[in-house]
């Protein structure tokens, strides 16, 4: 069964680990350790057995929270844990960080994620242009405001 929980510096080379296999342009380990201390950020893991299994993060800055690092590894897509993951870290900000505002890039041709996004109540309100390199892509820029 998988849980979700705050992530940990065990968990550290298994969440590389994931994004190097789902991202073209991957955060590294030392991104991880590095995020783990700054105390405007919380990240959240879905863990199966000991296996990271998704992640999600978000860092706060001013009431706002921008989210980032969301993905479900491609064996575990389709039971609702990218949905479990951005609403608990979403939950957990606006008590730990305050967070009363969200954000969140997403590739334009991603429709599984947007729709999810929309689910939880987000809204596109633009696009950046070439924002993502690997392919070059647009990004929607997408916002839940309370």
């Amino acid at each position: 069964m998988v849980q979700i929980r705050r992530m940990q510096l065990r968990d550290v080379d298994m969440v590389a680990a994931l994004e190097e296999k789902n991202f073209s342009t991957p955060w590294h380990k030392e991104s991880f350790v590095d995020i783990l201390n700054n105390p405007a950020a919380l990240y959240m893991v879905a863990e199966d057995e000991g296996v990271i299994v998704g992640t999600c993060g978000i860092i706060s800055a001013v009431g706002e929270g921008d989210i980032c690092n969301v993905v479900t590894d491609e064996a575990y897509r389709g039971q609702g844990i990218a949905y479990e993951l951005v609403g608990r870290v979403m939950k957990e900000a606006e008590t730990a960080l305050g967070v009363t505002d969200y954000t969140l890039e997403v590739s334009v041709s991603n429709q599984a994620a947007i729709r999810l996004y929309e689910k939880l109540g987000f809204v596109s309100e633009g696009i950046r242009p070439r924002f993502y390199e690997k392919p070059v892509e647009d990004a929607m820029i997408m916002w839940k405001r309370s």
